[in-house]
């Protein structure tokens, strides 16, 4: 048992004040230090929340950092364990002292990945049910995963910070994939925990704007060329530049690639043999994983 509290929140934010506060009404409840990172908000977020929320920490910055936002957070937080939420996500109660719990007994997990559920209907997102699958195989700490949202994370504080957080390169899109990548190379281990409860309740369209689905896609494709086989990234490539030949958004994803290439490159590490392997398995879609993955994969 820990005397302290063992675990912060972490929030992010943008022009979401009220969403933020909504969600931190169901974060606050004293138990575990929350810090807000306001990413140069226009619309009163910061002030909102210490006029609400006195006890939570408000850090403001002078401009947009995008997801590496949480890594400041991560930096002011005091804990051996930060959570990350959303400002339209929280923690079910007992949740994050489960997660540490379990960081506790196994001294080689970095990230405990918990279950999605959405505020609407209580259902379970499609991540949590391919988590569920275990198609990388099992550890004693549980389901191995290589892909999660970052809101639904706990993470070793040590370990997270140690791999240098979320990218700048990335922003923001799919910067979940990039860690998850350095993590494993780096020897620790990410696994998906029953006990352990995120909410969600987005208030946007179920399907990405035109702007999202480009930015992912662009992080996607420098994701490749950042960590795997350079096989692989051509083929990425090649397969946006096809795409963008009729659609608008390909092109604005594929010239976001050729912007950034070089930085990609000089920040290029290929990750090793296995971790690819694991990491090639986690991005199919959950049947055929389940048919090509080997049932003696670790986790």
């Amino acid at each position: 048992m820990h005397s302290e509290p063992a675990v912060s929140v972490v929030v992010a934010t943008r022009d979401r004040r009220e969403s933020l506060l909504r969600s931190l009404a169901r974060l606050d409840d004293g138990a575990h230090p929350v810090v807000v990172v306001d990413n140069a908000s226009t619309d009163g977020s910061a002030a909102a929340v210490r006029a609400q929320h006195p006890d939570v920490d408000v850090l403001e910055l002078p401009a947009n950092a995008g997801a590496v936002a949480r890594t400041d957070g991560a930096r002011h937080a005091r804990t051996q364990y930060v959570a990350f939420a959303d400002d339209d996500s929280w923690w079910e109660p007992g949740s994050l002292d489960a997660a540490a719990a379990l960081l506790d007994a196994h001294p080689r997990v970095a990230v405990v990945v918990g279950r999605v559920r959405m505020a609407g209907d209580g259902s379970e997102d499609a991540v949590t049910r391919k988590h569920r699958l275990a198609v990388l195989g099992r550890s004693p700490a549980g389901p191995g995963v290589l892909s999660f949202p970052a809101f639904a994370a706990v993470v070793r504080r040590d370990a997270y910070l140690g791999v240098g957080g979320f990218s700048r390169l990335l922003f923001f899109g799919g910067e979940e994939h990039l860690l998850a990548l350095d993590l494993a190379a780096a020897g620790w281990d990410l696994v998906f925990s029953e006990d352990v409860v995120a909410w969600h309740d987005p208030a946007g369209p179920d399907r990405p704007s035109a702007a999202r689905w480009s930015l992912q896609t662009r992080n996607d494709v420098l994701v490749d060329w950042l960590r795997r086989p350079l096989p692989v990234a051509l083929a990425a490539t090649g397969r946006l530049a096809r795409r963008a030949r009729t659609e608008p958004a390909a092109r604005t994803a594929l010239a976001g690639v050729v912007r950034h290439l070089p930085a990609a490159l000089r920040q290029r590490r290929p990750v090793p043999a296995e971790v690819e392997r694991r990491f090639a398995t986690a991005q199919l879609p959950a049947a055929t994983a389940q048919r090509v993955v080997s049932p003696a994969a670790g986790g």
